[in-house]
């Protein structure tokens, strides 16, 4: 059976990132998306990160991720070179804790917009790479309601499998909780439900 094509482009500055890097592989590995890795400094190697990020959207790409450090121009320099959004991991620094890496981040000229995660925020770039695909593709937009659901399943305070959520928002004991598999429009009815079923209680 032949590999899927990538859709998700991971590029990091160096190989000592990756250790901060795995959440986000991981995070990609459990909801079954396909992505590629690439190892190459914005500054040691900019005609290799030129390259990669200018033929990215040929291979199949459509979101890219950046981690970096310090100086960390890297998603700023992919962006510069691609039609593709981008998503920013600030690595965090022994110096100034990720706040070099953040501010150089986040403080990009007008015209070419890079997103940003938290200070060594990995699985949260690969759950908003999924969720930008979904706005253009279902399956994508399902794979991110499966995981709210499963949060939502996994926050419950020990009331079982049978009142996943809480036995408060059961009725005529049917439980309203969400599980993976539920369509967006189904997630979506039962949060409201929720919302209105669960009230404030002192703990």
């Amino acid at each position: 059976m032949a590999e899927e094509t990538p859709v998700v482009g991971i590029i990091m500055g160096s190989e000592s990132d990756m250790p901060a890097m795995e959440p986000c592989m991981a995070q990609l590995d459990a909801m079954g998306v396909p992505y590629e890795v690439k190892v190459a400094s914005a500054h040691r190697k900019p005609a290799v990160v030129h390259e990669w990020a200018e033929t990215a959207h040929d291979r199949g790409i459509k979101v890219i991720i950046a981690a970096a450090g310090k100086a960390a121009h890297l998603g700023g320099v992919v962006a510069a070179f691609t039609p593709l959004p981008v998503i920013a991991v600030p690595m965090k620094t022994s110096d100034l804790g990720g706040l070099d890496s953040l501010l150089s981040m986040v403080q990009m000229p007008s015209g070419v917009p890079v997103a940003c995660v938290a200070i060594n925020g990995a699985k949260n770039a690969a759950i908003l790479a999924v969720q930008m695909m979904g706005t253009g593709d279902p399956t994508m937009l399902q794979k991110v309601a499966d995981l709210k659901a499963e949060m939502a399943f996994s926050s419950c305070n020990g009331c079982g499998l049978r009142h996943a959520i809480c036995s408060t928002v059961c009725v005529a004991e049917t439980p309203l909780f969400v599980v993976a598999g539920d369509s967006v429009s189904d997630f979506s009815q039962k949060l409201r439900l929720l919302a209105f079923a669960v009230e404030p209680r002192e703990i």
